[in-house]
């Protein structure tokens, strides 16, 4: 499973759906719809600022991410962003490959 976070900024529809419908009721649906792509749902967040919302979440694959993704942007009530989380693991070994790149000349 790889993890992603994903912030999302509700646009005024999407708010009064959120004061309609509750952040439970919110909660919930992103929950239930992560589970539907067989994911998990590790953490959820309300925010205030620039971001309304903070979600991590596993996946089995990034196209399970991608589909959710495509689904809740979608809807046009928010707009969302989806950030792949890397493991210490992860970075531990990019940083050991040795990539062959030549600049553009300039």
């Amino acid at each position: 499973m790889s993890k992603y976070l994903f912030t999302g900024k509700y646009t005024a529809t999407g708010v009064k759906g959120l004061i309609q419908e509750g952040g439970s009721s919110r909660h919930q649906a992103v929950k239930s719809a992560v589970e539907s792509v067989g994911g998990k749902l590790e953490s959820f967040h309300f925010a205030y600022g620039e971001t309304d919302i903070f979600a991590i979440v596993d996946f089995p694959d990034s196209a399970s991410a991608i589909s959710l993704a495509l689904l809740i942007g979608s809807t046009g009530v928010v707009s969302l962003s989806t950030v792949p989380l890397i493991t210490v693991d992860e970075m531990d070994a990019a940083a050991k490959k040795s990539p062959s790149y030549r600049a553009p000349k300039g």
